[in-house]
């Protein structure tokens, strides 16, 4: 007899009998812990509902039926009970399942019980719904139905989440409060699909975190990134409704599919594979060519150059698409150095720009030939990161249906983005975006400091010029960046839920969500500090800034205050918290401050020392003591923060920077005090959000957005697909007028400074144009040309300014008028002298 059938038919049968769910508007479904008539009892009088699947449905739908289980218990302590395909159901049953796949699904389908319309042909939709009455003996079930497997898992995790159990739980230790009883209380289904079509992350770097951690306290066995520890990874990608991953690619690590059991998890738990930038056609040639082609073929590889070893690195390439036919996957084509390096070939750059084009015909070849599909059909990326994107401007021809995957600069600040034309593309466009980075001018590889506001305003603008088919995020080691990777992941699901101008409100609700309504505020107002210091300089690039002594004074007291409201509240957060809030919130604003203390205090006790002041030797013991307590405080990271589950995990000094050493402090003091100049700065300074008129063309808006950039908020112009005003064409500008009071005649000096965004295309500028007293308007451009030493500092220091002249002939009030003239402007103040 076949049970699936029978319980099918059997279903049917019963489905048929009763009237079909009235589908009216109501409110939508919600999370109690108080019962009530229409509600659905998850956990009630010490009992869990019971959960059923189909045992046909895709693997990932029983581990996320498992991982709910567990989040009930985690919650009540209270164990639920999983059953495959039995045709008597429960009272009240949680069914979870994908349309298609699960017989249970199909049937409530059927007789309308669910509304297939919302699922059916859908990309990871899912649709959670509390339904009285669906079958004979059944008072009413909770329904999770997804358009596809991933579609069904978010579900599940989506209401993991809405019942209080954070994405971060395993990855940051947020253990939820315990509560008696569950309900959903009935209403409108909650019907959700992504805004973006692929999302995740790319782990990197990985040699001062994950991997060692990984080796000592997941893969034990392999001492690496594997298994075990991708089990995790892509258990929190689910839970972050993610489904992508660039896996970590150091030397430090060996290729993903050299460990066979990893591209098999990969599949189980929906996870599409992919490779980074550099790293075409799924292969890591780090170690799959540079280290390990000797065992995998039986000799030494040729040398990494198309032109002169095409039929070696087109085998080695065909080999890695055989091995990956039946996974889902996202193919990067092209090829730069084995590792991190510009591509070998011809020195001239047309040539390179035909070498490359010949490299892509052959890959996709070689992709349509073993898969069997049409290239076309076979999701492909290319990417032009860094000296790529000057062989793509010089006129690569890239097959339509190839998704470009635009970069930042690696700092935040997205470099170019789709034009009218190559939005047009079949295979559209998408963003590759840095949270983590090693490299010119300075790594940030130790804390995370980019603001959701940032975030936000760079990948909104990427999403408004058609980049939504895939955004891969840079998080490093995951640790200590899940806020901002939680975020970014939030986003990409629904771009519309956190715009730039709420995007500043993110810490707040998150930190509801991951510690409780009565932490929410204070950790917000911590979060948003944390985030203004560091867009003036981050942590890593304290030595690379320059401070004046009144904005070292203001850096020092703004960190000591939001420590201080940091430790108050860890004397109150809850003990079931503690490690999480250590995580998340306190090592990351100590340590920022640490590193603030040790390099100004320094700076501090050498500039006494020379004026023959004693308090000198004071500010070096200041700053020694605090590059002793991040060390002490980065130990208690690895060695005591939940039991020493994290031990690896964290270094206080990736790849051993100077920066991260004992700066030079005072040891003595001058005897003769050195002669020296002290500088005074008359500068008027004004928020550039505080005009006193503006005037804005109809169809744009002019938005300030708090978080944005120095000084905590800036503003910029809405839509970002607004056409850039010409120079002559002023008078169709939107502007804003300032009111300054000049004390003196004579020549001025104005510095607007501005986020250091780049040209939202090849060819557009990001420009403003100023005038005062209506004098001849001047035209700034404050993007410089790519990576030249400009760019450097201007990424260092957290903004680019222009600077301009202006001849005031009076005392007293003037007005100075700033012209917006392209998109992606963000200015954040006027500094005036």
């Amino acid at each position: 007899m076949n049970f699936r059938n029978l319980a099918g038919l059997m279903v049917l049968m019963l489905l048929f009998l009763l009237p079909k769910q009235n589908m009216a508007q109501r409110a939508g479904i919600a999370v109690s812990e108080i019962n009530s008539i229409s509600s659905f009892p998850i956990v009630d009088g010490g009992k869990a509902a019971s959960i059923y699947i189909d045992e046909k449905d895709a693997e990932v739908v029983e581990i996320a039926a498992e991982a709910f289980k567990d989040d009930i218990h985690l919650l009540t302590g209270i164990t639920a009970r999983i059953f495959k395909n039995n045709s008597t159901l429960s009272a009240y049953p949680i069914i979870i399942g994908t349309l298609g796949q699960s017989f249970y699904i199909d049937q409530l389908a059927r007789e309308g019980k669910i509304d297939r319309s919302t699922l059916s042909g859908k990309w990871e939709t899912f649709s959670v719904s509390v339904i009285e009455n669906p079958t004979k003996g059944v008072k009413r079930a909770l329904v999770i139905a997804g358009s596809d497997r991933r579609g069904t898992a978010y579900g599940v995790f989506q209401l993991s989440r809405m019942l209080g159990v954070s994405p971060l739980c395993w990855w940051a230790d947020v253990k939820p409060a315990t509560k008696k009883s569950l309900y959903i209380k009935a209403g409108k289904p909650l019907i959700e699909s992504p805004s973006v079509k692929y999302r995740g992350i790319f782990i990197n770097d990985e040699d001062w975190g994950i991997q060692p951690w990984a080796a000592k306290m997941m893969d034990t066995d392999v001492k690496d990134i594997g298994p075990k520890t991708y089990t995790k990874i892509f258990e929190l990608l689910l839970r972050l409704k993610a489904n992508y991953i660039w896996p970590g690619m150091h030397p430090s690590t060996k290729a993903f599919y050299y460990y066979a059991d990893n591209p098999v998890l990969a599949d189980k738990y929906a996870i599409v594979l992919g490779s980074s930038h550099c790293e075409p056609m799924l292969r890591n040639n780090v170690f799959e060519w540079a280290e390990n082609f000797e065992h995998e073929y039986g000799k030494k590889p040729g040398e990494w150059r198309y032109d002169l070893n095409k039929n070696e690195i087109a085998n080695y390439w065909t080999d890695r698409v055989k091995q990956a036919k039946n996974y889902e996957s996202i193919y990067t084509v092209g090829m730069r150095g084995i590792h991190d390096g510009s591509m070998p070939g011809p020195k001239d750059k047309n040539a390179k720009v035909k070498l490359l084009e010949e490299i892509i015909t052959d890959q996709r070849a070689i992709l349509s030939k073993n898969i069997t599909k049409p290239a076309n059909s076979i999701p492909q990326i290319f990417c032009p990161y860094k000296e790529v994107l000057s062989l793509y401007q010089a006129g690569l021809k890239l097959p339509d249906d190839v998704t470009i995957v635009w970069a930042d600069d690696n700092h935040g600040y997205i470099r170019q983005l789709s034009n009218p034309e190559e939005q047009k593309r079949s295979g559209g466009s998408g963003v590759y975006y840095h949270i983590s980075y090693w490299g010119a001018p300075q790594d940030y590889l130790w804390l995370s400091s980019i603001s959701p506001s940032l975030i936000s305003y760079e990948l909104t603008k990427a999403y408004q010029y058609k980049a939504d088919r895939l955004w891969v995020i840079n998080v490093g080691d995951i640790k200590p960046a899940e806020m901002e990777t939680q975020f970014a992941m939030d986003l990409a699901w629904n771009v519309n839920q956190w715009k730039p101008e709420n995007a500043d409100n993110y810490a707040e609700s998150w930190a509801a969500e991951t510690f409780g309504a009565e932490f929410a505020k204070p950790i917000a107002e911590i979060k948003a500090i944390y985030y203004r210091l560091a867009q003036a300089a981050k942590p890593e690039h304290m030595a690379n800034v320059n401070f004046t002594d009144a904005q070292a004074e203001e850096r020092l007291a703004a960190y000591q205050k939001i420590y201080d409201q940091a430790k108050n509240l860890n004397d109150q957060m809850p003990a079931r918290l503690k490690d999480a809030y250590f995580e998340l919130i306190l090592y990351p604003v100590e340590g920022a401050m640490l590193m603030n203390q040790k390099m100004l205090y320094a700076k501090k006790s050498l500039e006494l020392a020379a004026r023959g002041e004693e308090s000198a030797l004071t500010y070096s013991k200041k700053s020694k003591a605090a590059f002793e307590q991040i060390q002490l405080i980065t130990k208690k990271y690895n060695e005591e923060i939940a039991g020493g589950k994290w031990n690896g995990m964290m270094s206080w000094k990736p790849r051993d920077l100077t920066v991260f050493k004992m700066p030079k402090v005072a040891d003595s003091v001058a005897t003769k005090p050195l002669g020296t100049v002290v500088k005074t700065e008359n500068k008027i300074i004004v928020r550039a959000a505080k005009y006193a008129e503006k005037s804005v063309p109809k169809g744009l808006s002019l938005q300030t957005f708090k978080g944005l950039g120095l000084g905590g908020d800036g503003i910029s112009l809405y839509p970002f697909t607004f056409k850039s005003i010409g120079e002559t064409a002023l008078q169709n500008a939107a502007f804003m007028v300032y009111d300054i009071d000049f004390k003196t005649q004579g020549e001025h000096q104005i510095e607007v400074k501005c986020l250091p965004t780049q040209g939202v295309n090849n060819g557009i500028k990001v420009r403003y144009a100023i005038s005062v007293n209506n004098d001849q308007p001047q035209v700034i451009n404050i993007s410089p040309a790519s990576e030249n030493n400009t760019w450097k500092q201007n990424v260092l220091q957290g903004y680019a300014s222009g600077i301009t002249k202006h001849e005031v002939n009076k005392t007293g009030k003037s007005t100075v008028k700033i012209y917006m003239l392209d998109p992606g402007l963000v200015i954040n103040q006027l500094e005036i002298q």
